[in-house]
């Protein structure tokens, strides 16, 4: 959640490190701060409480601190207060250690009293100040140089973390070390970086090296080298990033969401693209088109196999499970559960060894993701991740990797990658469905032909925003809105409640159309906005009677149906059509239009939307 920044190289540190810092703002921050030294000088900290623009005018844009090495962070609180003393970086009593942490130390208060028996004193309330003096005091203790000092620190420390780490003696040298928290490395003739996201270097390179688990490194200008526990070096591939760094620009949009929801149609197309080909040899689809998952390591007789399906993730991710439950059990006919990451390790779960667990996850960090996925291979399943960022650790360590072709998303609310999810989805399901033998090569083509239409069809949506934007601003000082709806429509309310809630602070909840009479229909007053979805023919009258119950009880209501679906203007106020598509993938199209509604809501409130009070783009502590 934190983001950390490092730079060893020719130039100056900290203009380096501010960019790097104002490149991960999206992942949520309450405070910042850097650590510059310029040769044997001694090392400068700079913090600041608030926004990064707080920083720049404490160290003049970074040109009143000098120096060619240095370290930065952006600090989410989680023990101590958001304040100038409790942000990073953190130094030693005498100044020997200085560093920047990302994660949770759960054992602080353990380490805290050793290192207190030994005369070290605390100024913050932070985690991250017990794992500075930790290294310190082994530093010190054994007159050991900063692989055996850092390594004995993380076999004492329990819990999650990236480090980034510079010592006084050391001079144009930074150290960095993770366990289970991200850290990503480039190195270029100018310099060395380390990040917790590749977005803040793709300036300076686009080839990167991941640390592994329980690994460090030491970075310094123009080269890195990577050690394990045991103080051996590892040998190290790079992975090449084909993001634009111009990706993670706004390019004159307002706001990243509203940029992220325009480049949906393209991430739409360029994943469903990396996976649906021309007909090919055995395929049901000679001369047309069929799902090719060789680049994922799944083969037909692998999906034949499957039993049952388990999908793990959280937040919108989550949802997208929610969706593609109803979309893989009516089409490939296989049970599936969908289950919540966080959960999903805590209720020891049953699983069939003939099944496959699907974990889904934008950045392949999300830690609850990773662990439920860690409890899965424990178990002997099968996995399967659905990750947008290459070489992350839920890539790394699943054993089928299926990467979706969103490119960088900065805003935290997720768009382009929820809707690349959920094709990815659609491709799995299909062809498991193909393979089991419950679909005919008929019914498989127009799946293909019709999924490949999706993006076309968002850009329809996109192209009447505005009938949206001036929706939303009716309704942008509402204090409670329901989203209601049936099957896949259900799921998409989920999505667009989420979306709601948590860029417009507007309370906001999803059911099940059916569920209304059971308790939540008390809360509808006069003028509550009840959003119906009707997508789903066969639902649509149930729905519309459920939306009736409501407006006798003085709610307003908007429907979002397909075009054709005329009627439904006699039930509700307001009324927005989607473009008719295979109602199995209602969802890609439905939930471009809660975006907008969510996105322009937020935007006539005066809201920063795209960062939320109290909400990080990346989740990587528990």
């Amino acid at each position: 959640m934190c983001g950390i920044v490092g730079y060893a190289g020719k130039q100056q540190a900290a203009p380096i490190l501010l960019e790097g810092l104002t490149k991960l703002e999206y992942r949520g921050y309450d405070s910042a701060g850097i650590a510059v030294r310029d040769g044997d000088s001694e090392i400068v900290v700079v913090k600041a409480k608030g926004r990064l623009k707080n920083l720049y005018e404490k160290t003049d844009n970074g040109n009143s601190v000098r120096g060619t090495c240095g370290i930065g962070h952006t600090r989410w609180a989680t023990h101590g207060e958001p304040s100038e003393t409790n942000a990073h970086p953190h130094i030693s009593d005498d100044g020997n250690v200085s560093a920047v942490h990302n994660g949770i130390i759960e054992n602080y208060q353990e380490l805290k009293e050793k290192l207190q028996k030994h005369d070290y004193v605390f100024y913050s309330q932070t985690d991250t100040e017990i794992a500075i003096k930790l290294i310190d005091y082994y530093y010190k203790k054994y007159n050991i140089g900063p692989i055996d000092a850092i390594t004995k620190s993380m076999v004492r420390i329990r819990g999650s973390y990236a480090l980034a780490v510079m010592f006084k003696e050391r001079p144009g040298e930074i150290w960095v070390a993770r366990k289970d928290s991200p850290m990503v490395i480039g190195v270029t003739d100018e310099g060395a970086f380390a990040a917790s996201d590749v977005t803040a270097i793709l300036n300076y390179t686009r080839d990167v090296y991941y640390i592994g688990n329980l690994e460090l490194a030491c970075l310094k200008p123009g080269e890195v080298h990577f050690y394990d526990l045991n103080g051996d070096e590892v040998r190290k591939e790079s992975t090449h990033v084909e993001w634009d760094a111009k990706a993670a620009e706004r390019g004159g949009y307002e706001h990243f969401m509203i940029k992220e929801i325009h480049e949906q149609p393209k991430a739409v197309a360029d994943t469903i693209a990396s996976l649906v080909k021309t007909g090919a040899e055995g395929s049901p689809a000679k001369e047309n088109l069929n799902v090719d998952l060789s680049a994922v390591g799944i083969t037909d007789d692998e999906l034949k196999k499957i039993s049952q399906v388990y999908i793990t993730a959280c937040g919108s991710a989550y949802h997208v499970g929610v969706a593609l439950q109803y979309v893989f059990e009516d089409l490939a006919r296989i049970p599936v559960r969908v289950e919540l990451a966080s959960e999903f390790r805590y209720r020891k779960p049953i699983l069939d060894k003939n099944g496959l667990v699907i974990v889904i996850s934008q950045s392949g960090e999300t830690a609850d993701s990773l662990a439920a996925l860690r409890e899965a291979k424990a178990m002997g399943i099968t996995t399967l991740a659905i990750v947008n960022v290459i070489g992350s650790s839920i890539a790394r360590e699943a054993d089928k990797v299926l990467y979706t072709l969103a490119g960088p998303e900065i805003a935290v609310a997720t768009t382009k990658a929820y809707s690349t999810q959920l094709v990815a989805g659609y491709c799995l399901a299909i062809q498991t469905a193909w393979v089991k033998g419950t679909l005919e090569a008929e019914q498989y083509e127009a799946l293909l032909s019709d999924m490949t239409q999706i993006p076309s069809k968002i850009e329809k949506i996109l192209d009447d925003k505005e009938r949206i934007q001036w929706f939303a601003s009716k309704f942008a000082n509402a204090h409670d809105i329901f989203f209601i709806g049936r099957g896949i429509d259900y799921a998409i309310s989920l999505e667009g409640s989420l979306k709601l809630k948590e860029i417009s602070y507007i309370h906001s909840e999803a059911y099940a159309a059916g569920e209304l009479k059971h308790g939540t229909i008390s809360l509808i007053e006069d003028n509550t906005l009840v959003i119906g979805t009707l997508t789903q023919s066969g639902l649509h009258e149930k729905t519309i009677s459920n939306m009736v119950e409501c407006k006798a009880r003085g709610a307003y209501l908007m429907g979002l149906t397909s075009y054709g679906n005329y009627s439904v203007e006699d039930t509700v106020d307001f009324c927005t059509y989607i473009p008719k598509c295979d109602e199995h993938f209602a969802t890609s199209l439905a939930i471009i239009t809660l975006q907008l509604l969510a996105y322009y809501i937020s935007v006539a409130k005066g809201l920063d939307v795209d960062k939320p009070r109290n909400l990080a783009k990346s989740v990587t502590v528990e």
